[in-house]
């Protein structure tokens, strides 16, 4: 049994006590959170000790592993806490805001010999986790070109309004651009790291740097093979559509819900594999980020006993870079080499 601390339970936080509730194997021990969220913790788990400082929650030995939904820009503080108090961590993305951070969250998980696991669900997504095996597995030949998209309504602020505050944000090609970045890197992992990024973006007046409503970024990996990431979040609904194109195939898939967080959605993959003239239509089981987090907190049951992370702090922090070099280009207005 791994018993989870789950630290943070605003409206993705309580998402994931519901899913460390369903994960076998695991118990929910204890929960730290605000003063905000504190009387919706105590009604629905009336049995769970409740800390406001996350501090007196990694004081309690019996606690296994923490599982860490915060804002961004507390998630090196609070990481390196838990991993020196001599827990296993389930980290939400984005890792950090900086490089430094990111450095700082591996040498903790290093020195403690604690395993540290990043929150990029989207690869145990029943639809979009298919595109890797398919391209690994030579489906559609080598990969050439890859396109995503997302239309969506305007980011939730989160509490105290952190997701639109720089300073805590961080970015908001640090919110989702992010799984897109981690997910392509996955899936093209077998022709190298990407080696440019050029960014380019627009935002409503008023907005603060990085924060664009708008923002496309082109993504070139050696050779011929490169990607386009693109979204906006002045649209509405939730509407995400991924596309790879190879020398001898090609698939397409798309997921649309009213909001990001639900559990009735509409989705498809379709796939032309190589020597084939017409595409099929997969049967996909049921898909989404709610269906996402509840694999992760499984898996992360069996990676925290194993000791092996499902994605670890150093792929991760490629991620992170890609997304600050994706900024600078759009800061800079030219294409920016990337270097891990």
């Amino acid at each position: 049994m791994v018993r989870f601390g789950l630290i943070g339970y605003g409206l993705w936080g309580k998402h994931h006590a519901e899913a460390i509730l369903k994960a076998p194997g695991a118990e929910l021990a204890a929960i730290s959170c605000t003063e905000d969220s504190m009387p919706a913790a105590r009604q629905a788990f009336p049995q769970v000790p409740i800390y406001l400082d996350y501090r007196d929650l990694l004081a309690r030995s019996e606690i296994d592993a923490v599982d860490i939904v915060v804002p961004n820009h507390l998630h090196c503080e609070v990481g390196c806490a838990a991993l020196a108090a001599g827990k296993h961590v389930l980290l939400e993305k984005p890792m950090a805001l900086s490089v430094g951070e990111c450095d700082r969250l591996v040498e903790a998980a290093r020195d403690n010999g604690r395993v540290l696991t990043i929150g990029h669900e989207f690869r145990l997504s029943t639809q979009w986790g298919l595109f890797r095996d398919m391209i690994q597995g030579g489906e559609i030949g080598k990969p050439l070109y890859a396109n995503v998209s997302l239309f969506r309504f305007p980011y939730r602020p989160g509490g105290g309004s952190w997701r639109y505050k720089p300073g805590q944000v961080g970015s908001w090609t640090l919110e989702e651009p992010v799984h897109f970045f981690d997910f392509l890197m996955w899936y093209f992992e077998p022709w190298g790291d990407p080696v440019s990024v050029l960014a380019v973006g627009s935002a409503k007046e008023g907005r603060h740097a990085g924060m664009n409503d708008n923002f496309t970024a082109l993504v070139r990996w050696p050779g011929e093979l490169y990607a386009v990431v693109t979204q906006t979040l002045a649209g509405f609904e939730h509407h995400h559509v991924v596309e790879i194109v190879g020398s001898e195939g090609s698939i397409r898939s798309w997921w649309s819900g009213s909001m990001d967080r639900t559990r009735e959605a509409s989705y498809e993959i379709k796939v032309q594999r190589k020597g084939q003239t017409a595409c099929e239509v997969l049967t996909v089981p049921p898909s989404g980020e709610l269906f996402e987090l509840e694999e992760e907190l499984r898996r992360a049951v069996k990676a925290f006993e194993d000791r092996k992370a499902i994605v670890s702090g150093e792929e991760a922090r490629k991620r992170i870079i890609v997304c600050l070099e994706a900024e600078r280009s759009l800061a800079e207005g030219r294409e920016i080499g990337l270097r891990f």
